[in-house]
């Protein structure tokens, strides 16, 4: 690690650099304004209105009764008094998250988005946390927000209240809330554990019993009982204890015609999730060897090793009980089929290929079954869920094989799932199914006519008829299905009059397109809630490179159920399908017959107010028209595309021609940020003051492809006087093709990957170890070479007082800060101090994903004082209104944590908004906390009171 002083050894971009390529620029008024001033945080500067603070103009803009109906502090010590709500009693919803399974960072992404949609008048919310020691802790609202579970694990004793045991736990859930939602995938959640806890001290549940759940969750027990009651199983064998019986294994691959050097077969945890451990095999010494592995990361003591299917498809469904009180009737969605893009031999649908936005993963709702097939996979998981004992909800998943695929299921005469089609085969019970914003359940509930609060709320309202004593709250529901509003492109009626029209418009062309899609969707879903807002999500198509014309572009106003995808390709497939009539008409068939199964039930209960969702389709305008139409109906535009025309000043420029109000900076300032070359170039005169920039070198692709390695690596290691490099595009995205250069090899290993047009670089290909590196598609034209940055390495450990370790020596740490406000008078959130968990470069998955990546909000005063602080939040509000910066952006720095120096290294216009963007964490470090809805609230209002 560097141990020198960065600001006197790194070459700078200042105006008297010895290039002499960098020019000057004096301070704009409000810049010097703005850091003269005795403190420059919601400091006025001529602005229209001054809001005394961020959380102030929240509070008073939204009153608290517009605020979640979340426990804002944490309450341990008495039971938490029963309230009235404007329908009746409060239902009070005790959400617990978190568990000893690794995939407790999907718990996280699941409850976070449960917290956003099932809050109302008469329904309150606990949140609690299980840790991986199955240590209980009562959090406030504000934590549910934090990206991983290391987030939570060394916040918690400070910000926590932790219970002395399970026991003391249970009694405390007893005594303050109705009933528990329990969030948990994989061990303690589905496997009975959370369960066996409940039902101990009474305390009603959402889902499935204990000893059910044990049944279902063991996926050997569960293939067995499978077997036992006719359905088609997949061909497995145990593999359990420290020293296997490799005799019995190769004598299960013969058994089954498969090599036993070479056949393939899929290797798994017994209890476990569907994703995690799950990988491939080929032949028995490998297989032995991938079990042993299992066993040895902790997942799970017993494995299962089963035949890969050839040449099938996965489906997953999603099953709603509707019955009333304790009578079982399970109705299945509309199952979706999971389409593999990639020809690799091992291709199987694993945790990265799950919940990464990527193209490598397409999902079919309702799927390309031949009807009978679907009819036959609802049928089958509807008896499954009835013979096993589920109850309320659960997730199937499952394999469609063709009939002249796997001979080997021509022997199972007379099982259940074979017909002359093919043969449909159960694989995974899922009892608590996830439920991020784009998952499986609201994918498929939307599509009959399900809101994800309407989803929900049913679910928790159907566990609530169970139990007698919980009927009271639940026999007339007064929260009211949502309205639909994606027809407000086309018509403009009565009832809508008063109304604020938004457009929330994501997508576009660049690496981050698929990012751009989980921030758009997070958008749109925030801003929902509020009465006076009609939010229309629309994407922007890709270009298909034949005009260079923006205002061709395409753009696609979607209904609700389209949106829930995770790629912009996918979106625009789902367009397609849904205006090809065959596809329509499949899929209206199915809707009406689904509908009709769930109202056989849901009409008895009370509680149910109809659905919310209308049948819909997608309507296509071109850009220009899209602009024009946004005009007319005085509509905002939310703008979430990352990069491409959204972030160069294209997009801003087209709608500000129109009048049309929009978030974020203005044309220039977009335009200068877009280009970091540019960025740097802008802010190099605030030197003196303490905001430093980075000395780069620009290389187009072309020169790269054409010199030999070592002369570029040479020549760049030479002006930039630096042992290592950091090359990154030009003109796109943070995330996408950012890496570490060691060496001429390196280098080699990376225009290769430019030359090739490889999606990604794999993991170790460069002389150290590094994890998967996503390169931009398609590869960018100019990149930028510039001195890589070292600091310090920040571990989470349990070891020290403030769960941090830090050995300080370089006294630098990178941030990233949101900043938000009006032009001339941005103010500074709290910064975060990022960490990165597997290498030199902040993975996409660390940046973007929530259930991963780490960061520090705000920065600990064991790392950064409060004085630094205060100094690094002066000077990147410096940076943000010497760029006339507006609405809101971030900005990513290097931190001295000793004098508050900031070394900008770019400035994102269109920010990740995406549920675990850093800026979700700083406005919920404000005080109080700026939850997410108010916060894209706020952005748009300032969008709105803008002059155009």
């Amino acid at each position: 690690m560097a141990s020198f002083s960065l600001a006197s050894k790194l070459p700078l971009l200042r105006s008297d650099h010895p290039d002499g390529l960098l020019g000057s620029r004096p301070f704009s008024a409000a810049a010097k304004a703005v850091y003269s001033g005795p403190s420059s945080k919601f400091f006025n500067l001529n602005c229209e209105v001054n809001f005394d603070s961020f959380t102030s103009y929240c509070n008073t803009r939204f009153p608290a009764s517009n605020v979640p109906r979340a426990t804002a502090e944490i309450v341990v010590d008495s039971a938490t008094e029963k309230g009235e709500g404007s329908g009746g009693r409060v239902l009070r919803v005790g959400l617990v998250c978190g568990g000893p399974s690794a995939e407790r960072g999907i718990s996280l992404n699941s409850v976070r988005s449960v917290l956003d949609h099932i809050q109302g008048d008469d329904l309150q919310v606990n949140c609690y946390y299980i840790d991986c020691d199955l240590n209980a802790f009562a959090i406030a609202p504000a934590q549910v927000y934090s990206n991983t579970p290391a987030d939570f694990d060394f916040k918690l004793e400070s910000l926590a209240q932790r219970f002395p045991s399970l026991s003391e736990f249970a009694e405390h859930l007893a005594a303050s809330v109705d009933i528990v939602f329990p969030v948990i995938h994989g061990q303690f959640g589905e496997d009975g554990g959370i369960q066996e806890l409940l039902e101990k001290y009474n305390i009603p549940f959402v889902g499935t019993g204990s000893s059910e759940c044990r049944r279902a969750f063991d996926k050997y027990e569960a293939s067995l009982e499978l077997r036992k009651q006719g359905f088609v199983t997949v061909p497995n064998i145990l593999v359990q204890g420290s020293e296997p019986k490799e005799s019995e294994v190769a004598k299960w691959f013969r058994s089954n015609q498969l090599d036993t050097k070479s056949g393939k077969v899929v290797v798994k945890p017994v209890r476990a999730g569907s994703s995690i451990g799950v990988t491939v095999a080929y032949g028995v010494a490998d297989a032995l060897k991938k079990a042993k592995d299992i066993k040895l990361e902790g997942i799970d003591e017993q494995v299962i090793v089963e035949i890969f299917l050839e040449g099938g498809s996965e489906f997953t469904a999603i099953i709603l009980d509707v019955g009333s009180g304790t009578d079982c009737q399970p109705v299945v969605l509309i199952p979706s089929e999971v389409e593999l893009h990639f020809n690799e031999d091992d291709a199987i649908f694993n945790y990265r290929r799950k919940y990464l936005p990527t193209r490598q993963v397409a999902y079919h709702t309702p799927p390309r079954f031949p009807i009978e097939v679907t009819r036959t996979i609802r049928e089958g998981a509807s008896w499954l869920f009835r013979q096993l004992g589920l109850r309320d909800f659960a997730r199937i998943d499952g394999w469609f094989l063709p009939s002249s695929t796997n001979s080997f299921f021509g022997t199972a005469d007379g099982k259940f799932g074979r017909s002359d089609m093919g043969t449909v085969l159960f694989t995974d019970i899922n009892l608590i199914s996830g439920m991020e914003q784009t998952s499986f359940l609201f994918q498929q509930a939307s599509k009959v006519g399900f809101s994800h609060s309407n989803i929900l709320r049913s679910i928790v309202h159907h566990a609530c008829s169970r139990f007698p004593n919980l009927e009271s709250y639940v026999d007339i529901s007064s929260h009211l299905p949502r309205r639909s509003n994606s027809k407000l492109l086309t018509e403009d009626s009565d009832q809508n009059k008063g109304i604020r029209k938004v457009f929330v418009i994501f997508g576009g062309n660049s690496s981050e397109r698929q990012v751009s899609v989980i921030s758009g969707t997070n958008v749109w879903l925030n801003l929902q809630g509020f009465d006076d807002l009609e939010v229309i999500p629309c994407l922007l198509a890709p270009s298909d490179g034949r005009s260079s014309n923006a205002g061709s572009r395409t753009v696609w106003s979607l209904p609700y159920s389209l949106v829930l995808r995770h790629t912009v390709e996918e979106v625009l497939d789902a367009c397609t399908e849904a205006t090809d009539p065959s596809r329509a008409s499949l899929t209206s068939q199915l809707r009406k017959q689904v509908m009709g199964d769930l109202m056989e039930g849901l009409e008895k209960h009370r509680w149910f107010n109809g659905f919310d969702i209308t049948d819909e389709k997608p309507v296509k305008f071109s850009l220009q028209d899209w602009i024009k139409h946004a005009k007319e109906v005085q509509a905002t535009v939310f703008l979430t595309v990352h990069g491409d025309i959204g972030e160069d000043g294209t997009l801003q420029s087209l709608l500000q021609a129109e009048g049309v109000p929009y978030t974020g900076p203005g044309i220039l300032a977009s335009k200068i940020c877009m280009d970091k070359v540019a960025t740097s170039l802008a802010v190099s005169h605030l030197s003196d003051v303490g905001v430093l920039t980075i000395n780069k070198d620009v290389r187009t692709k072309e020169e790269l492809l054409k010199n030999p390695s070592l002369k570029i690596w040479n020549e760049l290691t030479s002006k930039l006087q630096c042992g290592t490099l950091c090359v990154k595009p030009a003109r796109d995205g943070c995330s996408t093709g950012v890496a570490r250069i060691r060496c001429s090899k390196d280098l080699a290993v990376y225009v290769a990957a430019l030359e090739e047009c490889l999606p990604r670089i794999p993991p170790n290909s460069f002389s150290k170890a590094h994890g998967p590196i996503e390169m931009p598609n398609p590869p960018p034209k100019k990149l930028i070479f510039e001195p890589f940055i070292e600091t310090d390495e920040i571990i989470v450990s349990s070891k020290s007082a403030d769960g941090l370790l830090w050995e300080g020596e370089s006294r630098w740490v990178e941030i990233t800060v949101g900043v938000v406000g009006k032009r001339g008078c941005m103010q500074s959130l709290s910064p975060s101090i990022t960490v990165k968990e597997g290498g030199d470069i902040l993975s996409l998955e660390e940046k973007f994903q929530g259930g991963t990546g780490i960061n520090l909000t705000p920065p600990p005063p064991s790392i950064v004082s409060e004085e630094a602080l205060e100094k690094c939040k002066q000077r990147i509000e410096l940076v943000a209104n010497t760029l006339e910066l507006e609405g809101f952006s971030r900005i990513d720095a290097f931190l001295n944590v000793d004098s508050g120096e900031v070394l900008v290294i770019e400035v994102n216009t269109v920010p990740g908004m995406t549920p675990s963007t850093v800026l979700i964490h700083q406005a919920l470090a404000e005080q109080p906390p700026v939850y997410p809805h108010l916060f894209f609230r706020r952005l748009l209002d300032l969008a709105s009171d803008r002059t155009i």
